[in-house]
């Protein structure tokens, strides 16, 4: 899979079939696409392009600049591969590119620049200035460009169209095993192990203290969820806590993770996590002794869950 940074600097030759978004959470509609694009670019030889944008949209066009991404750029990438997209096109989004027509992206960009023999778009799909093209106006621009226009109808579950915004939902709200179901994957992110306070340690359950590097990330609010990880090679099971830790009375957020039968240093690493499930909102506990029980109890939860396995 080749990146191309910048729509300026696409430079094949071949003709293409394209499909365009942002992508974000690259859940089972957006698997759909994309499974739609390289069985039609393979069927008439053409090149397989994804054009997609950093930043979203969203924050240029709305101003909308607390919009947090399910998947951060890089993950996008990575995630992307699996599907054997020949060439990934990830163009910086701003207020002059948005200023474009519908016609003038069609035939400027997508026939004279992409050699565009096939469009692959969402069943909602609209692109141009002001969003002023649906499906319809592209259909036709299809007719009069010499190009095939493929729509591709909604993936649902449970009677809701799989979106970005619903998956994004979900996991604000800690509904993560509705997330996961849509994204067809478990929700994960990667962060850098840190010192803390020691605390868990003290009450026998010795946490990894996460820090997050990218504030473009979304996290669900605050609660404790079942996790894991893999950590040289091997899964390691967890639970995480998100959150100001009332108990003591902070007022910072922290992400810290317990990991059942793990004995070694991470301090310093960088791991990615996967959430399974929330088990519980975060408590303010009337005493770190009540805390304890609450864990013990939440660590069991989490082993009978992996007895049934």
């Amino acid at each position: 899979m080749k990146i191309i940074k910048n729509i300026i600097n696409y430079s094949e030759h071949k003709n293409s079939a394209v499909t365009i978004g942002s992508f974000d959470g690259i859940h089972l509609g957006h698997e759909k696409i994309l499974k739609k694009l390289k069985k039609e670019a393979i069927k008439d030889n053409l090149l397989s392009v994804i054009i997609t944008f950093d930043p979203h949209p969203r924050t240029i066009l709305k101003n909308e600049k607390s919009i947090k991404s399910i998947n951060l750029i890089e993950e996008k990438k990575d995630i992307l591969k699996k599907f054997k997209i020949d060439i990934v096109v990830i163009h910086p989004f701003s207020k002059s590119f948005s200023k474009l027509s519908s016609l003038e992206f069609t035939r400027d960009i997508l026939v004279k620049k992409f050699k565009i023999k096939k469009l692959i778009l969402g069943f909602n799909h609209s692109f141009g200035k002001n969003r002023e093209a649906t499906v319809m106006d592209i259909n036709k621009f299809s007719k009069e460009l010499n190009f095939q226009l493929i729509e591709v109808k909604a993936k649902k579950l449970n009677n809701l169209n799989i979106s970005s915004t619903l998956i994004r939902n979900y996991i604000l709200n800690g509904e993560i095993k509705k997330a996961n179901l849509n994204l067809g994957r478990s929700f994960s992110f990667s962060g850098i192990v840190v010192r803390g306070f020691g605390l868990g340690k003290k009450l026998n359950f010795p946490t990894a203290n996460i820090k997050i590097e990218n504030n473009k990330k979304i996290f669900p609010k605050s609660g404790v969820f079942f996790v894991h990880a893999i950590i040289e090679k091997k899964q390691y099971f967890g639970m995480m806590n998100i959150g100001n830790r009332p108990t003591l009375n902070r007022k910072k957020k922290s992400i810290e993770i317990h990991f059942f039968d793990l004995n070694m240093d991470l301090y310093g690493e960088k791991i990615e996590v996967f959430l399974n499930f929330k088990i519980r909102d975060e408590i303010k506990f009337s005493s770190l002794k009540e805390l304890q029980k609450q864990i013990i109890i939440d660590k069991q939860r989490c082993i009978n869950y992996l007895s049934k396995l």
